[in-house]
């Protein structure tokens, strides 16, 4: 696996819209993201979280300070549109990414950006466990999941439709 310490993330930006409009586009991201969509439907979605409007937080991942993917997290509990409504864990996070580049798919990086961001997440002692829903079709995402110490918790309906629910718990620290 790539060494952790190369992988960084930075908050997005206003300026970073255009760029992840892009990437939305990319057929290896759409399959599992959705049909692509306007630029205008791209700011709608992801500006709140940009000024603080959203409890999900939107992050450009860096691979030596090169972007390489997004990825997002909020806050499970509360997170509405009908999404969530039984979790009662005020610090359960969920998580969503892609890599922007077809290319650089099945090489680890995946794994090791997401086991990155993880381990960002639990640097905050309020992080109980972080979960993420892939379709059960997406093979190589359940994998990559895997790989990181995520559990499938089972299949459940979603707005978005079918999903694997998959959860990884914070390590409990010796003492």
């Amino acid at each position: 696996m790539l060494n952790l310490k190369a992988i960084s993330f930075r908050p997005l930006v206003s300026s970073d819209l255009p760029m992840l409009h892009e990437w939305l586009q990319r057929s290896h991201v759409s399959q599992w993201w959705g049909n692509p969509t306007t630029y205008a439907d791209v700011k709608h979605e992801y500006l709140p979280s940009i000024t603080g409007e959203s409890t999900t937080q939107g992050y450009i991942a860096l691979l030596e300070n090169e972007p390489i993917g997004f990825i997002q997290s909020y806050i499970v509990m509360g997170s509405g549109d009908g999404w969530w409504e039984q979790e009662t864990d005020p610090g359960a996070r969920g998580i969503d990414q892609f890599l922007a580049t077809p290319e650089q798919l099945g090489q680890g990086l995946g794994t090791a950006m997401i086991s990155a961001f993880v381990n960002q997440l639990f640097q905050d002692t309020t992080v109980t466990k972080v979960q993420t829903d892939p379709s059960p079709k997406n093979e190589r995402a359940i994998r990559c999941y895997r790989r990181v110490g995520f559990v499938e918790a089972g299949e459940v309906i979603t707005p978005d439709g079918l999903a694997l629910l998959m959860v990884k718990q914070r390590e409990l620290q010796a003492s």
